[in-house]
């Protein structure tokens, strides 16, 4: 597959570095229960689920900087069958799936909102979702466009 465009982001003058300001502000706003690693499954799940094959290599090995084990990559895709996750990180995936999933009907069910509420303050939930969102953005943006991840660019960063 080609990619069609550079990255639209970049195309625009002021939007793409206002995007990674965004990032920056919410990896400065992590607090509490929601450690570097648990909002990278996150990210990696949402691409997942969106087919962004790029945002899931780039956040793939972000997560093994960061010390996520090969085991629990592998398993992010079924993470409901897996005892590799706590409880709090199958929370978050749950809510990362109700966000990124957006079909008929209440996206994020009281009962999921309860259960998330458990784990995580409201700044943390208020966190998670702003995370989620956000991947959810450049996932339709480098999906539409087929944003190619390349192994060489990746390993000179």
């Amino acid at each position: 597959m080609n990619q069609r465009m550079q990255n639209p982001a970049f195309a625009i003058a002021n939007v793409g570095p206002a995007l990674m300001s965004l990032g920056q502000a919410l990896g400065a706003a992590r607090t509490g229960n929601i450690p570097p690693k648990l909002v990278l499954l996150t990210h990696i799940r949402t691409s997942q689920l969106n087919g962004c094959s790029y945002c899931v290599s780039f956040h793939s090995r972000e997560a093994k900087k960061a010390g996520e084990t090969e085991d629990r990559l592998y398993a992010v895709a079924a993470w409901r069958h897996s005892s590799l996750f706590t409880p709090a990180e199958k929370v978050a995936l749950e809510l990362t799936e109700a966000v990124t999933v957006v079909g008929g009907g209440e996206m994020v069910s009281d009962d999921l909102w309860a259960e998330a509420s458990r784990h995580f303050t409201e700044e943390e939930l208020a966190t998670l979702l702003l995370e989620i969102a956000t991947t959810n953005l450049w996932n339709r943006i480098n999906a539409a466009t087929r944003q190619q991840f390349h192994l060489k660019a990746a390993a000179a960063a």
